[in-house]
């Protein structure tokens, strides 16, 4: 049943971050002309940036990695209340989200790389 809740949690976390994102998907719809021909960004309260949204991830990856080590460190120093299995679900949690991860800056490299092969 625990890895249920997991899963909910997941995916509530998952669905807030993709309602975070959505802002970007707008297209120019945030930003206004200006009188002298020039553009610039409304500002906006629930304006959510890249870098927070990223910083978020890794921190959130990092603290995966954080907790699967330290109930590994409990397991093998004997703490009665950790599991083999509760350490191999932990381990497993956090290798999935440095994959993850990792696969994302891929993805951000190949699409910078993209950008700037652009011709102006």
């Amino acid at each position: 049943m625990t890895d249920r809740v997991d899963i909910n949690r997941l995916l509530t976390e998952m669905r807030s971050i993709k309602s975070q994102t959505q802002a970007f998907s707008g297209g120019i719809e945030g930003i206004e002309s200006i009188r002298s021909g020039g553009v610039q960004p409304v500002a906006d309260k629930n304006r959510v940036d890249f870098s927070d949204v990223m910083g978020q991830a890794i921190n959130k990856v990092n603290d995966v990695q954080q907790a699967s080590s330290k109930m590994a460190q409990g397991y093998i120093k004997g703490d009665p209340g950790i599991d083999i299995s509760q350490v191999m679900v932990a381990s497993q949690k956090s290798s999935v989200a440095f994959q993850a991860a990792t696969q994302v800056r891929n993805k951000l490299v190949e699409a910078y790389k993209d950008v700037m092969n652009m011709p102006i």
